[in-house]
């Protein structure tokens, strides 16, 4: 892996290098267009208004980069020297050397990702563990309920048996009794018709409780099949860090890692920025990171429709503007097998429009006085924990729920990059 490479660090990473550039970006000379109107916005609002821009220009294009490392460069100069200083914090030491690029900066950034990517193994270690006790309960609770059924079944089997003895010793001594016997014949006949009705009623109890235990065989299996499908998840997690740990780590074979330094001299702009960390550490920045998430399995799309297609096609009206999304989106549903969902926005409307999604893609309108926002918000919500959910939109109200939810969003020209 060439650790120099933007698309290949990791999210907190590109988040820390995208801060850092925004906070320095009105001294960088020599701007493009598009970071010249992102330098007037507020501090604040750089990252997380231009934050994908921003991320765009600052990985191809090196001559901005070394404007922004040498902006960045006094801030992080040793005391009475040339050499450059590194934070403490493995994300921000790894943004600083990826910018500023300081002698030896390859191996400060490989060392400071192999720290990064140190502490987010036992995360996963811990969450393996966890599937695999839920499994272990679900096992123990499985063969429980097995011994009790069997128990039971044998008690029947046992009372089955025996009424069948009573039933034999009726019969034989209602042959006993000789033709004579009408009086003892007929109660012979009414304790065998007893007998038969208890026989009867005995069979109808072994039928329901076998029927019990398919059914409860049927269930155990279903929780393997789902503990079975935890595993693989967790597993395809724990393989996906554990190679990204060894691609770096290879890399530190050809030199002698640096001593770790104590303090830090950025200590102020890290307590600055810090608010900024979290808006741009969820946001998916380049169509190649898209790629990758689509790739991963039982993904979630959402779409902000219309705030997608009047980015794209202003002009044109809205039924047209759906019609092309919609087109659009369909290869890339078709091609990733992520589960997608386009949302359009019907809150004034009484008569809802038509629309005919393409296959492997669902078109939800939001009901009559409610905003596509908030169904976009609920079907984040109804999402469970740990599922890969990407909402594509430029709505910075939406970006900042969702977000909190869990979910990955994506900016609307990252999304374009991949539309037909």
């Amino acid at each position: 892996m060439e650790v120099s490479a933007y698309a290949t660090l990791p999210d907190t990473v590109r988040g820390r290098i995208v801060a850092l550039t925004a906070g320095v970006l009105p001294e960088v000379v020599r701007l493009p267009p598009a970071l010249k109107r992102i330098a007037d916005f507020a501090p604040a609002r750089r990252a997380k208004a231009g934050g994908a821009m921003i991320a765009s220009v600052i990985a191809g294009d090196d001559e901005v980069r070394e404007s922004v490392g040498t902006q960045l460069r006094p801030a992080y100069l040793a005391e009475g020297g040339e050499d450059i200083t590194l934070p403490e914090d493995p994300a921000e030491a790894a943004a600083v050397a990826w910018l500023v690029r300081p002698d030896g900066w390859e191996i400060q950034l490989k060392e400071a990702l192999d720290r990064l990517e140190a502490a987010a193994v036992p995360a996963v270690d811990a969450e393996v563990a966890r599937l695999r006790g839920k499994l272990a309960a679900a096992e123990n609770e499985i063969r429980e309920v097995r011994a009790d059924r069997k128990a039971r079944l044998d008690d029947l089997k046992a009372d089955n048996t025996a009424l069948r003895r009573k039933l034999g010793e009726a019969r034989a001594a209602a042959r006993e009794a000789g033709a004579g016997l009408d009086g003892a014949l007929t109660e012979a006949r009414s304790a065998l018709a007893r007998a038969e009705e208890e026989l009867a009623s005995r069979d109808r109890q072994l039928r329901q409780l076998r029927s019990q235990i398919e059914k409860m065989e049927r269930e155990a299996a279903a929780e393997r099949r789902t503990s079975k499908t935890d595993r693989e998840d967790a597993s395809l997690r724990a393989r996906f860090l554990l190679d990204t740990l060894l691609d770096a780590a290879s890399g530190l074979r050809r030199e002698l890692a640096l001593p770790p330094v104590t303090g830090t001299p950025g200590e102020r702009i890290e307590n600055e920025l810090s608010s900024v960390d979290a808006a741009a550490g969820a946001g998916v920045t380049s169509s190649a990171h898209l790629e990758q998430f689509l790739a991963m399995p039982r993904v979630r799309l959402i779409v902000d429709g219309y705030n997608v297609s009047k980015a794209l096609w202003p002009d044109s009206a809205l039924d047209a503007q759906r019609l092309r999304l919609l087109r659009a989106i369909a290869p890339i549903a078709a091609r990733t097998g992520a589960e997608t969902t386009v949302v359009f926005d019907a809150h004034s409307a009484s008569v809802r429009p038509t629309a005919v999604p393409p296959r492997g893609v669902k078109v939800l309108f939001s009901p009559e006085g409610v905003i596509a926002d908030d169904v976009i918000r609920d079907l984040v919500d109804a999402e469970p924990a740990g599922r890969v959910i990407l909402v594509a939109t430029d709505d910075a109200e939406i970006v900042k729920d969702v977000r909190r939810a869990g979910a990955r969003t994506v900016p609307v020209m990252t999304l374009a990059s991949l539309l037909a």
